[in-house]
């Protein structure tokens, strides 16, 4: 990420957390909305518009640059080994996910069978590990970004596909609230990139929803889990009645077999 592209999506995430509308932007800057949505988007500003916006925020373009600054510091994965130590203890596989999810160490004693001197002790670990900053009063500031994702087919996925994978899909996913499709087809490799790219985007929203929501009371914020997947694959039952060797090319024209002379 550049510079500026790194200061406007700052930019933009604070005017968000403070329900600012681009239609006041634009009132700021004597725009139209339509131009200061092109500007977002394009990453188009010039330092003084920067700062005017930042006005809008009552903050300052140096509060962008220190925000900026904090968030290159942070990882959006980690190793194998910090993985694994996490993945050993569930325990602390859930005291992390709890802090993932912006709960207090004292919500955490609330919610769950563990006690207040193991949560800190938990919290430590993840102090060693580098996966927060335990800061005084138990206050917990997390070393991740805002796009951390656990490290594919790494020891968490595979906790998942081990220990949790039944359980999540044991639901009619028939509430309001949930949503699962499975839609089967063929494509080229450009259409496939172009999902793709569409799938991490949806992932980025639910990493900016998650985190907006960490403002609200706990009572108000249910734990959701989102499953973005897409492979090539076709059902075993399937492949098992695929010919081993086609009797035409599978990218060819098909042809009728060339007869001898003797067979005409």
């Amino acid at each position: 990420m550049t510079t500026t592209s790194g200061l406007v999506e700052v930019l933009k995430r604070e005017l968000k957390s403070r329900g600012i509308t681009y239609a006041q932007v634009a009132r700021k800057l004597n725009l139209s909305e339509a131009s200061v949505k092109r500007m977002f988007s394009r990453q188009d500003f010039t330092l003084k518009r920067l700062d005017q916006v930042c006005q809008l925020t009552q903050g300052e373009f140096s509060d962008l640059a220190r925000a900026l600054a904090q968030e290159e510091h942070l990882v959006s994965q980690l190793t194998l080994e910090q993985e694994k130590e996490i993945a050993s203890n569930v325990r602390l596989f859930l005291v992390a996910v709890c802090v993932l999810n912006h709960v207090s160490p004292d919500q955490i004693v609330a919610l769950y069978e563990i006690s207040k001197p193991e949560c800190i002790q938990l919290l430590v670990k993840l102090d060693r590990i580098g996966f927060i900053q335990l800061q005084p009063n138990n206050r917990i500031k997390l070393l991740v970004s805002r796009d951390f994702a656990w490290l594919p087919d790494g020891p968490i996925q595979r906790f998942f596909t081990q220990h949790a994978h039944n359980d999540f899909f044991g639901s009619r996913f028939d509430r309001a609230d949930e949503y699962m499709v499975v839609v089967n087809g063929m494509l080229s490799r450009r259409s496939s990139a172009a999902i793709v790219t569409r799938l991490k985007r949806v992932a980025r929203e639910f990493s900016e929803l998650h985190n907006d929501d960490a403002r609200l009371p706990l009572g108000e914020r249910s734990a959701m889990s989102l499953l973005v997947a897409i492979r090539h694959w076709e059902l075993k039952a399937f492949a098992e009645l695929r010919r081993r060797k086609p009797p035409y090319r599978v990218h060819g024209p098909l042809r009728p077999a060339s007869r001898s002379p003797a067979e005409a």
